[in-house]
């Protein structure tokens, strides 16, 4: 059974030293337990120690992904610089080791032509299979006009771009979270509950601006299950179509059309079967959410699932290598 794995995250020393105080609000709600923090010396691993992570678990391939605090939330003219290190590190990981890493690209959002040139770049030079986003970029969601030449480029590419949560914005977390314990209230920002509803309504302003319909061949993938739109995917159809009138399709159409979700973080079964009733084995992806999560964890998932082999074989590596063109 081979393993592909796709939100699999890394950090370097020395890009996260060069973003310096821009990252410390994003560092503070990203704290983790001693346990975690243990797990979390391997995200600026890329050599034996994640290799041997892999092996213990039967994991064969990672896609390599920056985590945040990224270069993504600087202005352009530090973004620049700091967005082609990491990605020169992730390519220097891939070239060492071609069978076990292949990456996406950390991307200068400030400035989409500089961030579609970065994407061009890694794409074409290191065969890197996409793009990693984190949560709002510069305040702006995707559908905003502001990234048209980044989306133009992923499309042009044929590459997808993965949307993945971050810490909300200081206006959210203020009015949301604010009156409860300091732990409390960063947990429930972040992985506990609110960057997750925050991903998805992302997702939704995507399809339901109409993006697919100016961009129709992108493709993007989503994390964590679906980021709760498949136990609502109905519903929203329902409500949202009627106020979305300029759409030339459903909402419900776009997302089993230009939507991957990855199953990144989440280990029981329920959410897994209720995502395969409603979207279909073939848009589904395994992912551990590494180091955050630990692959053992993903493995042990797999092996009390309950699936047709055509199905498990889509999940854990076939869907990947056809998106991907691993």
């Amino acid at each position: 059974m081979r393993l592909i794995t796709l939100e699999e995250h890394y950090r370097s020393p020395q890009v996260d030293g060069e973003i310096g105080e821009a990252g410390d609000y994003f560092r503070s709600m990203n704290t983790a337990g001693e346990k975690a923090a243990q797990r979390l010396v391997n995200l600026s691993d890329l050599g034996e120690r994640r290799l041997a992570d892999m092996d213990r678990a039967g994991i064969d391939l990672q896609v390599l992904s920056y985590t945040e605090p990224s270069p993504e939330i600087l202005e352009s003219s530090r973004a620049v610089p700091l967005a082609q290190r990491a990605n020169d590190e992730m390519a220097e990981a891939v070239r060492r080791h071609p069978k076990r890493f292949a990456a996406f690209a950390t991307l200068p959002v400030a400035d989409p032509s500089a961030a579609a040139i970065e994407l061009e770049r890694t794409v074409k030079q290191f065969g890197f299979k996409g793009a990693m986003i984190n949560g709002m970029a510069q305040g702006r969601f995707l559908d905003d006009a502001f990234f048209t030449p980044l989306l133009e480029r992923a499309q042009a590419l044929d590459v997808p771009l993965y949307l993945h949560p971050a810490p909300p914005p200081e206006a959210v977390e203020k009015t949301y979270f604010s009156g409860l314990e300091p732990g409390l209230a960063r947990i429930l920002s972040i992985a506990g509950w609110g960057w997750h509803a925050e991903q998805g309504l992302h997702t939704l302003r995507v399809i339901a601006t109409g993006v697919f319909d100016r961009f129709p061949k992108l493709q993007i993938i989503i994390g964590h299950m679906g980021e709760m739109i498949p136990f609502f995917l109905a519903r929203i159809d329902a409500i949202v179509m009627p106020f979305a009138k300029d759409l030339k399709r459903s909402v419900a159409d776009y997302f089993h059309s230009n939507v991957h979700i990855t199953t990144s973080g989440l280990f029981t079964a329920p959410p897994l079967y209720l995502a395969l009733a409603v979207v279909g084995a073939d848009r589904i992806l395994f992912s551990v959410d590494y180091p955050y999560s630990s692959n053992e964890q993903g493995r042990a998932f797999l092996e009390k699932l309950s699936l047709a082999p055509v199905d498990f074989e889509k999940i854990t590596h076939g869907n990947a290598e056809r998106l991907l063109k691993l």
